[in-house]
């Protein structure tokens, strides 16, 4: 070797060690919510993608430390959906989750990033983060009183005829926006028994809202001093839109609490915030109901954060008898319809970061809970769909999907779900722009299309554990860094249809640990795409896909599920599947049991996920959503006790 070509390669060793080395750039503490802490890490760098992040957090005051998962490392996937002209490459970085903690509790947290190939930059960081609370009325804060225009009898002091002229001190007709003597960050309007129903076309209209009915809420509460607005515990307090677009908006407001409250009768319950114009920040809606309305919650703003939406039930307009949904062609047999009517829209749905969706009943809309589709995510972490949280939700009768997280940046999480009856999709990414989304013990039931995840427009970073799917898993849009462990799979012996598909658009993937019931009467049961390493399948040929019928011809092809077994409807306690015959068929929640048979060969079956499962029954994780020996979560809202909300 001459001196020249040594020289060469000297040069060339070189730059492939400070390509591969890591520099580590601006570490993110993402907005924490009640119960999950999420960050960030941008990096350069790595393109050997070998550089990993540890982490360990405590309890402050504790000296012991636990272990958390590993951050993601993310970058480089690339999102894209031709028709709507989105085309986004997820930057290089980490981002992950410490999962599962106590709420109002500060935590010290221990992020540590190596590289074989070398590091530079700030390598460790240890951040104290405190957990949210539930928002709460401020105590000391004054009470006013809010009674219906027929309210008869003694009245209490501050007391006023309709929320408008409690909350700003507004007056009737032309003096309905002249607002002298506003509510005060503290203040906890109670709003008594009765009927508080616009009366649009009346220009002295008793609810001072002439024309459209819409009571519009722009005060500025704090989080120690939110404005609540709440039943004040004498009988029920109904808003009735008569018929308007929008009852509240609340897109201009800071820490507002509605409680208790029942609102029905109009296109949009609560409107807080519009794409590139406002939104609300720190809104709080809980133990309320939702009748008769094409929208619950909604807010598209970048901007708006912290929201805790708890407790609700919502009951939208769609058909309450049969499952249709909005591709003709597949729902011809259903009549005349062939595609349902968009009477509801969405029952939640938001955008921006640390919201919290939890324990909401949802039935009769189009989707359930969903996060916007926004497009390609903003830049500032302060403005992404981030660190939120939609857990311990009970969703019924979806004309497409049950929760959507389709405009997700980084760090959501989709944890103890029940899902009934869905027309098109289960649980949704579509797309996700680099994640992690974790999906975890979710259950799901009854959705035709076999499609338990709609993974499309292709997504990254997607981590599926711990699902208890009753249905099949058909989607072939490819996409990056998803990883399946402990989930369960049944069949329902649909016709011509396998059991499971896994379309990896790139080589970061990896699947073990699921139970698989097959499709009898199917030879093509397992479908793989799966790139080599350094190679990517973003629109794949049809050469590219592998199909297997057995579960061991899969796991010798291809490395995976190496761990995997087959179950069938017998590993449960009682439980049978929905008919594929019925399209259009109703199922109740009430009516299954998703435990498992003790002596199923799910129980222990599963791998250890730190944050996820250390508190598991006997001698490892059982598969599935519900662990034996440990009680079912309580879906939908608390008060209603697990009784049906929908019958």
């Amino acid at each position: 070797m001459t001196y020249q070509s040594f020289l060469y390669l000297c040069l060339a060793v070189i730059g492939a060690d400070a390509e591969n080395s890591t520099l580590a750039k601006r570490f993110v503490v993402e907005h924490p919510t009640l119960l999950n802490l999420g960050f960030e890490w941008e990096i350069s760098g790595d393109a050997n993608r070998n550089a990993t992040v540890a982490v360990q957090y405590r309890p402050v005051g504790e000296s012991a430390w636990r272990q958390a998962m590993p951050l993601v490392r993310i970058g480089g996937e690339n999102v894209y959906r031709r028709r709507e002209n989105l085309d986004y490459t997820v930057p290089d970085g980490f981002a992950g989750s410490i999962l599962n903690l106590e709420s109002g509790t500060e935590y010290e947290c221990l992020f540590q990033l190596t590289d074989p190939d070398g590091t530079s930059g700030d390598v460790t960081h240890i951040v104290k983060v405190k957990t949210r609370s539930e928002p709460q009325p401020f105590k000391n804060g004054r009470k006013l009183h809010v009674y219906p225009p027929d309210h008869e009898g003694a009245r209490e002091e501050p007391g006023f005829s309709s929320l408008l002229q409690a909350y700003y001190g507004a007056g009737l007709g032309d003096w309905n926006v002249v607002w002298e003597r506003r509510a005060q960050p503290g203040d906890t309007i109670l709003v008594h028994a009765g009927l508080y129903k616009s009366d649009r076309l009346n220009y002295v209209a008793p609810q001072m809202t002439p024309f459209d009915g819409t009571m519009s809420l722009t005060l500025k509460g704090t989080p120690e001093k939110p404005i609540t607005i709440k039943a004040a515990g004498d009988g029920e307090v109904v808003f009735d839109g008569a018929g308007n677009h929008r009852l509240f908006d609340v897109m201009a407001s800071k820490h507002h609490i509605f409680d208790g409250l029942t609102i029905r009768n109009t296109d949009v319950g609560i409107f807080a915030g519009q794409k590139e114009v406002l939104g609300a920040v720190g809104l709080t809606v809980k133990n309320c109901r939702f009748e008769n309305v094409g929208f619950g919650v909604w807010t598209e703003f970048a901007g708006s954060s912290d929201f805790y939406i708890a407790d609700n039930l919502f009951l939208g307009r769609d058909d309450r008898f049969r499952l249709i949904g909005w591709t003709g062609p597949l729902w011809a047999s259903a009549g005349p319809y062939g595609s349902h009517s968009l009477t509801s829209y969405y029952a939640i749905k938001v955008y921006g970061p640390g919201h919290v969706i939890a324990h909401n009943a949802v039935a009769y809309f189009h989707d359930g809970i969903g996060i916007s589709t926004y497009g390609t995510p903003p830049q500032d972490p302060d403005q992404r769909a981030s660190s939120i949280d939609i857990y311990n939700n009970d969703l019924h009768l979806l004309n497409d999907d049950f929760i959507e997280t389709d405009g997700a940046a980084h760090n959501v999480r989709v944890m103890n779900n029940r899902g009934v009856n869905a027309a098109h999709g289960g649980y949704s990414s579509q797309p996700v722009f680099g994640g992690p989304v974790y999906f975890i013990r979710n259950l799901l039931y009854h959705v035709p299309s076999g499609v338990a995840f709609k993974f499309s427009g292709k997504p990254a970073g997607l981590f599926v554990y711990h699902n208890t799917i009753i249905g099949e898993q058909v989607a072939r849009d490819p996409s990056s860094n998803v990883h399946f462990r402990n989930n369960l799979f049944l069949g329902r012996d649909t016709p011509g249809r396998g059991i499971m598909t896994w379309a990896n658009a790139t080589d970061a993937f990896s699947s073990d640990y699921n139970g698989f019931r097959p499709n009898k009467g199917v030879a093509e049961q397992y479908t793989w795409l799966g790139p080599e390493l350094g190679q990517r399948l973003y629109e794949p040929q049809s050469d590219d896909w592998k199909s297997f019928e057995t579960l061991a011809d899969f796991r010798a092809a291809t490395m995976q599920e190496t761990h995997g077994i087959e179950v069938d409807f017998t590993d449960f306690e009682d439980l049978v599947p929905p008919d594929p015959a019925k399209r259009h068929a109703v199922y109740h929640a009430v009516d299954l049991n998703f435990e498992l048979n003790p002596s199923s060969k799910a129980v222990d079956a599963g791998v250890l996920i730190p944050t996820v499962n250390e508190d598991f029954q006997g001698r490892a994780p059982d598969l599935g959503a519900l662990e034996v020996g440990k009680p079912e979560p309580t879906y939908g809202p608390r008060w209603l006790k697990g009784q049906p909300f929908y019958r």
